[in-house]
């Protein structure tokens, strides 16, 4: 049997049936829905970043489970329900990509001759500015999410201003302003302010987001890399301090750790 997914929909109904559904789910509201739905879609992303197809499978549920729960609970709100949030979806992206749906419907055909990813790209711009505009939006900033995970919010207000014009034009100014913020935060330090300290360190990694973003890298995704790639390296030490006795744990610096840190650096770890 193969389910769909109007019988997730009445899942989610029965489970929150107030005479018979589940006490956890009854309990929720879209405020404490918030902190699973996050760790879903990490949990997605991890899935997809290792490969793991299962688990994508597996993960997508999850995070599609939280798009039917957030729509029950709007549901018996009479706010909204899912089939709002399906209309929406499919009206937007109608409406954002003209050049493969022209009439602006599903049965609209596009002439030959696709523009190219730049003018795509432009168009596709100009198109968020007008609803931003039509939500009374007027900085270029105003809908960028304040929940985002800080690394992909710099980001994302670094190319806003881009696209008003407010950015390096070369990569080599770009590097500067890192070393000058760098330079900024160990003035800082010598001086020993706690506040100008912490200032200064969120510049340091601001400019570090826009020298990743001038790099055409993600700096989220990059620095998840560099976590797995620290945490591979380290469970090499620690691997490495049980086969020759080493005790690590002792909150000081030991010079042999840094000896098995350089090993697994040259096993390519």
């Amino acid at each position: 049997m193969s389910y769909t997914i109007a019988d997730l929909q009445y899942l989610m109904a029965r489970l929150r049936d107030p005479e018979a559904g589940c006490p956890w789910d009854l309990k929720q509201t879209p405020m404490t829905v918030i902190p699973h739905t996050l760790e879903e879609v990490y949990e997605l992303v991890d899935a997809i970043e290792q490969g793991d197809t299962p688990q994508i499978q597996q993960e997508l549920g999850d995070v599609l489970f939280q798009v039917i729960f957030y729509s029950q609970l709007a549901a018996e709100q009479d706010q909204f329900d899912f089939s709002n949030v399906v209309n929406d979806i499919v009206a937007k992206l109608l409406r954002r990509h003209p050049h493969v749906f022209p009439e602006g419907t599903l049965q609209s055909r596009r002439s030959t001759g696709a523009p190219d990813d730049e003018a795509i790209k432009a168009r596709w711009e100009e198109i968020k500015q007008s609803e931003r505009t039509q939500k009374s939006q007027h900085s270029a900033l105003d809908d960028v999410p304040q929940a985002l995970p800080a690394l992909t919010r710099a980001t994302k207000l670094q190319k806003r201003a881009a696209q008003a014009g407010f950015d390096w034009r070369e990569l080599t100014s770009v590097i500067t302003a890192l070393r000058e913020e760098l330079d900024e935060l160990e003035e800082a330090i010598a001086i020993g302010e706690p506040p100008a300290i912490a200032d200064e360190m969120g510049d340091v990694l601001f400019s570090a987001v826009n020298l990743s973003r001038h790099l055409d890298l993600d700096a989220e995704a990059t620095t998840r890399a560099a976590c797995r790639k620290f945490e591979r390296r380290f469970r090499f030490v620690e691997q490495r301090c049980i086969e020759m006795g080493v005790s690590g744990a002792n909150g000081a610096a030991d010079p042999q750790l840094e000896l098995f840190w350089t090993e697994a650096k040259a096993a390519g770890l």
